[in-house]
């Protein structure tokens, strides 16, 4: 696609803090939701622990920026809290293994990526183009975005509460629809911010039907929730405009329970998070695979696979140390650039450091919370449809006249739409499977299968399938011209 800043490229300052912020309005929803899940998971003993979604901004920010120094400034995409492992989190926190639980099951998960890119950096990474050609890498993509789908659809609909609500839907419209305006009829820099416009055109008008709902006594109308900002401001202190993010390492020091960490209490943690880990690496390279064809650079040979997975694994560690959730590199991120046009490195990293300064900024905080979660959803229908978009125009260039590849495609879509999981064992304190492999796992496994039966279990590059394809069109078109060439002579 043609993109208005490249990788390299160094928009003006004021424009970088502008584009920097909308990065950051794109992923905080999602980076702040992970926290207050997590908070609301009981312990053994039936109490809560506390993780503070500033320390998970901060967290978000640090980690990005470590992801970027190991992609050596290559990778345009920000790293924010993964939704992932929010299972494994309730499972360790059920067995009463608290703040040093979910810190040591975050650091088991990024040491696979670590892993995995010592093994890659050995042997190279070109079994990836073979194991995950276009028809199966395409789709995936594709139900990353129609995954995600459901989210914004559901917090458009009843504003992330439980009561469905016609309101909501026409707020998050109207957010959607001023995106589209932004990015379409908006004049260059308007085009480069239309996220900024949607979201706080969004904004305005649920904060005008609040006020006149809490005018007029309409409870259909009180869409935003103002008690974030009382919380911050009463009673009005000096934290009620700096506080250091409550960190969990910090947390976990205080808590003074490292020492009930016995080796059963790691091999259960490592038994929890590695599966998890393993599957996301699935992911990763999908979500690589999406930026690289929006950018027009194959992330998977520069800066290689092994670097990403270096910046996701260890960024994924450091972030998760502060915030207590691990880090995974985020589609909305990656659908800001792709509609946006904007690629510029340093616009991920302004909005690396914009996090982390503005987690000590407590108005800053309050006001995001305050954003109504159909505001989002709305912005959501934007960025999830590029990002399923995105994985259609990789398509584009598979031949879905030929069975082999519709047969492969077909696999992927049926299984990873229909919510095809596999369930493993009972974690006896959750009650649920001990590990669950997601449908868009799935579906991605059983598309690699299906794409080795069909071709007698050999695996081919998009390349080696381009020239194949090429070699035979040549030999047809040769034997073409020489039949043409007799008729004329006789």
């Amino acid at each position: 696609m043609k993109l208005m800043y490249d990788v390299e490229d160094r928009p003006q300052t004021s424009q970088t803090l502008i584009f920097a912020f909308q990065q950051m309005i794109a992923i905080m929803a999602a980076t702040l939701l992970v926290p207050m899940l997590m908070s609301s998971f009981a312990t053994g003993t039936g109490d809560t622990l506390s993780f503070d979604p500033a320390a998970a901004l901060f967290g978000a920010g640090i980690g990005s920026l470590v992801y970027i120094f190991f992609t050596q400034r290559k990778s345009p995409v920000f790293l924010g809290s993964s939704f992932t492992f929010l299972g494994a989190y309730a499972a360790v926190l059920g067995q009463n293994y608290g703040y040093w639980g979910v810190i040591l099951g975050i650091l088991f998960a990024g040491l696979v990526y670590v892993i995995m890119a010592l093994v890659i950096r050995a042997v190279g990474s070109e079994w990836v183009n073979k194991l995950m050609p276009a028809v199966i890498i395409g789709p995936i993509v594709a139900l990353i975005g129609l995954s995600l789908s459901g989210t914004a659809t559901s917090w458009m609909a009843t504003n992330g509460g439980a009561n469905y609500s016609l309101v909501t839907i026409l707020v998050g419209t109207i957010t959607f629809l001023s995106i589209v305006a932004a990015s379409i009829y908006g004049g260059k820099t308007v085009k480069l911010i239309p996220f900024v416009v949607g979201i706080g055109v969004g904004f305005l008008v649920a904060l005008v039907l609040t006020l006149i709902g809490n005018a007029a006594g309409i409870e259909a109308l009180k869409i935003m929730d103002f008690s974030f900002l009382q919380s911050a401001f009463s009673p009005f202190t000096l934290g009620s405009i700096i506080r250091v993010p409550q960190f969990t390492i910090i947390k976990a020091i205080q808590s003074n329970t490292l020492s009930s960490i016995d080796g059963a209490a790691l091999s259960n943690i490592a038994i929890t998070f590695i599966p998890i880990a393993v599957v996301e690496l699935a992911q990763h390279i999908a979500d690589h695979k999406n930026l690289s064809s929006i950018i027009e650079r194959d992330l998977i040979t520069d800066p290689g696979l092994d670097k990403t997975l270096l910046g996701d694994g260890i960024g994924s560690i450091i972030g998760g140390i502060f915030g207590g959730a691990a880090n995974t590199t985020y589609g909305e991120s990656i659908g800001c650039v792709a509609i946006t046009g904007n690629a510029s490195i340093i616009t991920i990293i302004t909005a690396g450091i914009g996090c982390m300064v503005l987690s000590f900024f407590t108005p800053f905080v309050a006001v995001i919370n305050t954003i109504p979660k159909c505001v989002m959803g709305g912005a959501c229908v934007a960025l999830y449809g590029f990002i399923a978009v995105s994985g259609l125009q990789m398509l584009k260039k598979v031949d879905l006249g030929n069975n082999k590849n519709l047969f492969v495609v077909s696999a992927i879509f049926v299984t990873g739409i229909g919510g095809l999981t596999l369930e493993f064992g009972t974690n006896n304190t959750t009650g649920g499977s001990l590990l669950t492999i997601t449908a868009l796992a799935t579906a991605l496994i059983l598309g690699i299968i299906t794409n080795l039966v069909v071709n007698g279990g050999k695996l081919q590059s998009d390349e080696e399938v381009d020239g194949i394809t090429a070699h035979v069109k040549s030999m047809s078109e040769a034997k073409f011209e020489d039949t043409n060439s007799k008729k004329k002579k006789k």
